[in-house]
């Protein structure tokens, strides 16, 4: 027995190809791991919350969140709103890139400019601005198409890119994550103002990022060294890493192995809810679906089958059975901790399989149809065995699910609506990175605009005008008690026309040894700024 576990722990760190570094007292080595990895480098390449908050450790943006995603300054160092359609910002001085070259003014329209490049999956944000001006090098002055009172909460995610570096790499446009520009060098490269840097990126393999000694934020509480990081994408693996002592920090552990770790010696679980809602779309855009064995029509763009789908799938079985009851069924496209949440909306439907059934046999499919279902397996806690258990729930009323549960660069590179949106049925998963539901309407509910980046991952194409006009009216509403009854009518409408399937808000699932302090952020983003080291 002694043996085969020496075997198995060698091959194990083998595996996960940990090297010798940072073991001397004066350097601080931290081991992270995900169950995927970073899509890409370019801040610009892909609107997905891990990605980007990976990006967050070497990129920095005008305005960020603290541990309790609270609104703090970065390279802004303040901002004021004179105008309905102007905000000033005042830019941080002394700031450098890791190269060495000064922040100003014109990192940041160069970089807004570049959001909105056709590579780019960041438009929805950058469209908030119709113009910048660069009133001097630390002053701007942006205009919006329309009163934004949160502008600034709404550009959280906006890294600002080196000009000079850009334009000398030859960079200036984002990655297209459908792949057909993997060749751009900020996929592989990076050169941010944040607190570390990248030394080595070896995509599904390792990233390495180093203390950047010329950051600007003296106060940063961190004292790791080096970064590195390793997608694990075997949750018995990942664990198993944290446990033996090869990794300080994994994301996610399965809900089910939460009591291992708390029986384990020198590490324990993170839990808390998260803020993001898990969700199944379909489309009931086109006339004939792409993937099904239904030809000639879309049964999804019949509202009685949406309703049926709802009403066959039990969120509060797949909660105790799948999830150990450690998410919160839900009935919206947004988690409780969201700014404008109501139980009236946000309440998970009741199963009802004899009314599914009667649904779609008055709808002409009472023998059902089949349909391919695209769902990650490296993305979301638990996210193909949920697709699993959605699958064998809508089998009960007829429509047989052909599930393609693939890593995420594969899935989002098929469904996203700049790689052809590929897709006739999909999870996905949602974080408003303004903490605000208008964020959630105008990227999921709106209709897709292409102009003004409206309904940009509304990949089913749902689209209802009293939702638009309500969703234009909330991004400009100063007044709060009328901005909230107005999100309420909003998601109250996408709930009757069955948009979508709402599943539930799922929960932070992190792993950590004991002598690491951490913040565990409601959007599940590990900021390294936060970690101490013993």
């Amino acid at each position: 027995m002694r043996i085969k576990s020496a075997l198995k722990y060698s091959a194990l760190a083998l595996a996960l190809g940990v090297a010798a570094l940072g073991n001397t007292a004066q350097a601080k080595t931290l081991r992270w791991s995900y169950q995927g990895d970073a899509t890409s480098m370019d801040p610009m390449a892909l609107n997905e919350t891990f990605t980007l908050g990976f990006q967050g450790n070497i990129y920095e943006t005008l305005a960020g969140y603290d541990g309790d995603l609270k609104l703090v300054p970065m390279l802004a160092e303040s901002w004021s709103n004179p105008e309905p359609t102007k905000w000033i910002f005042k830019l941080r001085q002394g700031v450098k890139f890791h190269d060495g070259s000064p922040f100003t003014a014109d990192d940041v329209i160069f970089s807004w400019k570049r959001s909105l490049t056709p590579g780019s999956d960041m438009k929805g944000y950058g469209a908030k601005a119709s113009d910048i001006k660069k009133v001097d090098d630390y002053t701007i002055e942006v205009t919006t198409p329309t009163p934004n009172p949160i502008l600034v909460r709404e550009w959280t995610f906006l890294y600002i890119m080196s000009k000079s570096w850009s334009e000398k790499n030859k960079t200036t446009e984002a990655t297209n994550v459908k792949g057909d520009n993997q060749g751009n060098y900020a996929n592989l490269n990076a050169n941010g103002t944040g607190p570390f840097m990248l030394v080595e990126r070896q995509p599904d393999v390792k990233t390495v990022l180093k203390r950047f000694d010329g950051y600007w934020d003296k106060k940063t509480k961190t004292n790791v060294d080096e970064v590195i990081f390793q997608p694990i994408t075997q949750e018995a693996t990942r664990v198993a890493a944290l446990i033996s002592g090869e990794m300080d920090i994994v994301q996610p552990v399965p809900v089910q192995d939460w009591k291992r770790l708390e029986d384990a010696k020198g590490v324990k679980p993170l839990s808390a809810p998260e803020a993001r809602a898990i969700f199944i779309g379909m489309d009931q855009d086109r006339d004939e679906l792409l993937f099904s064995d239904i030809k000639g029509k879309n049964p999804f763009k019949d509202a009685r089958v949406r309703e049926a789908v709802v009403l066959a799938v039990d969120t509060k079985a797949i909660n105790d059975k799948i999830m150990r009851g450690a998410a919160k069924p839900l009935g919206s496209l947004i988690a409780t901790s969201i700014n404008g949440y109501d139980e009236s909306y946000g309440a998970p439907t009741k199963p009802d399989i004899e009314r599914a059934k009667k649904l779609m046999a008055d709808a002409g499919y009472a023998k059902g149809f089949t349909v391919t279902m695209d769902c990650p397996n490296d993305r979301y806690v638990n996210d193909e065995k949920v697709c699993q258990a959605v699958a064998g729930m809508l089998a009960r009323v007829g429509i047989k699910i052909n599930l393609l549960a693939q890593t995420k660069s594969k899935y989002f590179g098929k469904i996203l609506l700049q790689a052809g949106n590929q897709t006739s049925m999909y999870m996905l998963g949602w974080t408003p990175s303004s903490t605000d539901a208008h964020n959630a309407l105008l990227n999921l509910a709106a209709c897709r605009d292409a102009k003004t980046a409206a309904g940009q991952f509304n990949l089913g194409g749902y689209c209802n005008k009293k939702v638009d006009e309500l969703t234009n009216k909330i991004g400009v509403e100063t007044d709060q008690a009328k901005r909230n009854a107005m999100i309420k009518e909003a998601f109250e409408i996408v709930r009757k026309d069955f948009g979508y399937l709402p599943l539930h808000q799922q929960p932070m699932s992190w792993g950590v040894k004991d002598n690491i302090k951490v913040i565990q952020r409601a959007d599940d983003v590990l900021d390294l700024r936060n970690v101490v080291m013993p």
